[in-house]
Order: structure tokens, then C-alpha cells, then sequence
């Protein structure tokens, strides 16, 4: 199962996510359900590194991206996370089975 898990605030800004796990419904590489949450990630974290040019931390392997940014969420990263998350959710009503999408407020948690 792939897990997404978003990041905000209290104020409900999204300051981050982490996308891990596998759908394991193809072989590696053909999987359409993984294919799309990855590009959809995959996306995200180049639209904030390389357009909007924040600073972050994470971690990129196989199975896994993790993304925070460093600084204070704004109009255009809150763009940015809330397009990802919008397609992470078709793809979740596509495949509830395959995966789940959820957002952490503050050690809370909402769905």
C-alpha cells in the first residue's frame, strides 16, 4: 500500500509530505497506480525546488519522498501542495485499496 501523509500547520498550511510504500500491482515500472502518485509527488517537490526555488529537507529512495520546507508556508507553496493533494485524492477514490491519503495537523490527525 502506498501512504501519503501531509504536513500542515494549525492554520492549516501544508508544510510538507511524505509519500511511501508500493502498490505492488505490477511488476516494477509498470505500475500505473505507482506511476501516477510518484509523478504526482515527483512534481510537487521540483515545482518548490526548482520554480518557486524554496528551501527544503527530505529524502528521495526508492519507496519513498520525503518533503518539508524550511521556511514558513505561503500563497504559491500552499498552490503547490493543495494541486498534489487534489490528485493524490483521485487517485485515492481510483484505488481506496491502494492508497490511502492522510493529513497530520499537529500531531492531530484529519482525513
Amino acid at each position: 500500500m502506498i501512504l501519503a501523509e501531509i504536513y500542515k500547520q494549525e492554520d492549516g498550511k501544508t508544510t510538507g509530505f511524505l509519500v511511501s510504500g508500493h502498490a505492488n500491482k505490477a511488476p516494477r515500472g509498470f505500475d500505473i497506480h505507482c506511476a501516477a502518485v510518484s509523478t504526482i509527488s515527483q512534481s510537487t517537490f521540483l515545482c518548490l525546488r526548482d520554480y518557486l526555488k524554496r528551501k527544503m529537507t527530505g529524502e528521495a529512495k526508492h519507496g519513498k519522498l520525503l518533503v518539508k520546507l524550511k521556511d514558513a508556508p505561503d500563497e504559491l507553496t500552499e498552490v503547490a501542495f493543495q494541486t498534489m493533494i487534489i490528485g493524490l485524492k483521485e487517485v485515492e477514490k481510483l484505488a481506496p485499496q491502494i492508497i490511502k491519503v492522510k493529513e497530520q495537523i499537529l500531531g492531530g490527525e484529519t482525513q
